[in-house]
């Protein structure tokens, strides 16, 4: 997979600006908590990789760009736009309108995803039905198209099936289906491989290269990976305590420069070396300011 190139990536009409992005929480005395603090960047064209540990914010900047921000949760911002649409001050019915449409979100686990009363085929069609004006056997055709192109053998009786009677893994892989098949402008991949078979992986991931390539889709792929992040995305935001510390070409994430992204690069195993005591990421004080 060859990253996009930079001219590309920093297109002059970006499909999201997000300026200032804070995401609070109220804690138990009922006092707001930032979880997101003043989140900043461009998505063109790209694939735009979002990693660190957990809690450090990265699913919960992607829920607030789709408005999935859970209840009690209060979101601001100087500016998040997409495609020129005011995504904080835009009507509910708009909202609904670009969710699943123009703007897709791949949740991490898909047994909280799917709907269990459903058949996986019933759900991807409605997804598709919600967004466009085809028929119900187009529709139909559409999804089954959809589930053969993330690598679902026997696309038929898996159509027919329902969530709990699939594995973790072909849970997602509908997932990413359902997803994919409005061809969104904007996809938020949160671990979108990380319940997927090694060789499926890539095969998810050639086929996110390829929308990316050839449709101009926009991808936030958020990722604990660093690996996969640095071999598949354009660029990397690396965040802790829930601000953006470091931004850095996906190529060079080697050469980071932050103490905490070269951390986490240190605690990666190492093959035919001597890792005992195992690396403790060292966590300074200051990083959280």
């Amino acid at each position: 997979m060859t990253p996009a190139t930079a001219s590309t990536a920093n297109s002059s009409d970006p499909i999201l600006v997000v300026e200032d992005l804070h995401v609070a929480y109220p804690n138990r005395d009922g006092v707001l908590v930032d979880v997101v603090r003043g989140v900043s960047f461009t998505l063109g064209r790209e694939r735009l990789g979002l990693v660190g540990e957990s809690g450090s914010g990265k699913s919960q900047t992607g829920r607030a760009i789709l408005g999935l921000t859970a209840p009690g949760g209060v979101v601001t911002a100087r500016r998040l736009e997409f495609r020129g649409i005011d995504l904080l001050h835009c009507s509910a019915a708009q909202r609904r309108q670009m969710r699943g449409g123009r703007i897709a979100m791949v949740l991490q686990d898909p047994k909280y995803s799917l709907n269990p009363v459903m058949t996986i085929g019933a759900q991807v069609v409605e997804s598709l039905r919600a967004h466009t004006k085809l028929s119900k056997r187009e529709a139909t055709e559409r999804a089954l198209a959809a589930l053969h192109a993330v690598q679902i053998e026997d696309a038929e009786r898996v159509f027919a099936l329902y969530p709990h009677e699939v594995s973790g893994g072909m849970g997602q892989r509908a997932m990413i289906a359902m997803m994919l098949i409005a061809k969104p402008e904007l996809l938020i991949a949160d671990e979108p491989t990380s319940a997927l078979d090694v060789t499926v992986q890539l095969e998810v991931l050639a086929l996110l290269d390829t929308l990316v390539a050839q449709s101009g889709m926009g991808l936030i792929f958020v990722s604990h990976d660093l690996r996969l992040v640095s071999s598949f995305c354009d660029r990397v935001l690396v965040m802790y305590a829930g601000k953006i510390v470091e931004e850095i070409a996906a190529t060079d994430l080697a050469n980071a420069k932050h103490p905490y992204t070269r951390g986490l690069l240190g605690c990666l195993p190492q093959l035919g070396q001597n890792r005992h005591p195992l690396p403790v990421l060292d966590r300074r004080a200051e990083w959280a300011l």
